[in-house]
C-alpha cells in the first residue's frame, strides 16, 4: 500500500506543480477544475446517486458551478465564507455521527453540501492563484497538507495509542495529527526562515489550525464512507484510493486559507 501510494503520488505532485507553476490562469482552473469534477463524481456516490446518470448530472452541476466561479469573480468571498460555515457544521455532524445511521438512499442536503464544499475549495484556489505571488500561497497550502498526511502517516504508526474518534475513523490518533502538525511547523517554518520572513510567529497558529482543519475534511469524508459502506470513494489513485479520498482534508483548509490570505494581503473589504 505504501509503496503504490508513493508511486502514484511521484506521478502526479510534478504534474499538479507544473499546473500551479507553469499554466496561465485559465488553464490552471482546467486543470483544477477536472480534479475537483472527479472528487464531485465520487462525492455524488457517497450521498445516494445510484446510477450513472445521476451521478453524471450531478458532476455536470458542478462543472456549470466551475465555470461560474472562475468567470465571476464577486462570487469568490462569498464563496469561500459559506465554505467556512459549512466546516463549521460539519464538525458538528462529525462529533453526532451514528454508525448505525441508515445509508445507501439518496440524500439532497449533503448533495448540495458537496457542491458547496467543493466549489468553495475551487474558488480558494483560484483566488490564491490570482493574487501576487500566488502560486507560492497554492504551494504553501497543499505542501502544508501534504506534510500533515505524511506526518500523521508515520507519527500514528509508530506511536498512536488514543484515538481521535474511533466511531469514524478508527485508524487516526491524537498522536498522529500531533505528528502531523509538528511535521508541517518545522518545514514551514524552516522555509520562511530561508526567505527572510520577519513575522514568522503569526504563522504558527494558523499553520497549526489548517491542520486541524484538515483532519476535519477526512473525518467528515469518513462519515459519508461509513453511511455509504465503502472504505474508498474510487479507484482512481493507486494506493489512495478515490481523488476524493487524496483531496479531501484539502477542501476543508484551502476557504480558510484564502479567506485569511486574502484578507492579510489586504484583498478583501
Amino acid at each position: 500500500m505504501l509503496k503504490a501510494r508513493v508511486l502514484t503520488a511521484l506521478v502526479l505532485a510534478p504534474l499538479v506543480v507544473a499546473a500551479i507553476y507553469l499554466a496561465p490562469l485559465w488553464l490552471y482552473a482546467v486543470v483544477f477544475g477536472l480534479i475537483t469534477a472527479a472528487a464531485a463524481w465520487e462525492w455524488a456516490a457517497l450521498v445516494g446517486c445510484a446510477t450513472i446518470a445521476a451521478r453524471a448530472v450531478y458532476t455536470l452541476s458542478y462543472a456549470a458551478l466551475a465555470a461560474v466561479i472562475f468567470a465571476v469573480p464577486a462570487l469568490w468571498v462569498p464563496l469561500l465564507i459559506g465554505a467556512v460555515v459549512f466546516w463549521m457544521y460539519a464538525l458538528y455532524r462529525v462529533l453526532a455521527f451514528d454508525p448505525a445511521a441508515a445509508g445507501g438512499q439518496f440524500r439532497p442536503a449533503d448533495a448540495l453540501y458537496g457542491l458547496l464544499a467543493i466549489g468553495g475549495a475551487y474558488a480558494a484556489l483560484i483566488v490564491l492563484r490570482a493574487l501576487p505571488d500566488g502560486a507560492n500561497w497554492v504551494m504553501l497550502a497543499l505542501a502544508s497538507v501534504w506534510l500533515a498526511d505524511v506526518g500523521a502517516y508515520f507519527a500514528g504508526k509508530q506511536f498512536g495509542r488514543r484515538k481521535l474518534l474511533a466511531k469514524v475513523s478508527p485508524g487516526k490518533s491524537w498522536e498522529g495529527v500531533l505528528g502531523g502538525m509538528l511535521a508541517v511547523l518545522l518545514v514551514v517554518v524552516a522555509v520562511l526562515v530561508l526567505r527572510g520572513e520577519a513575522q514568522i510567529a503569526r504563522w504558527l497558529p494558523v499553520l497549526a489550525v489548517l491542520v486541524l482543519v484538515s483532519v476535519l475534511g477526512d473525518l467528515f469524508e469518513s462519515t459519508l464512507k461509513r453511511r455509504a459502506g465503502v472504505k474508498d470513494s474510487g479507484r482512481l489513485l493507486p494506493g489512495h484510493g478515490g481523488m476524493l479520498d487524496r483531496i479531501d482534508a484539502q477542501l476543508s483548509c484551502l476557504p480558510l486559507w484564502g479567506l485569511w490570505v486574502s484578507w492579510t494581503l489586504g484583498r478583501l473589504g
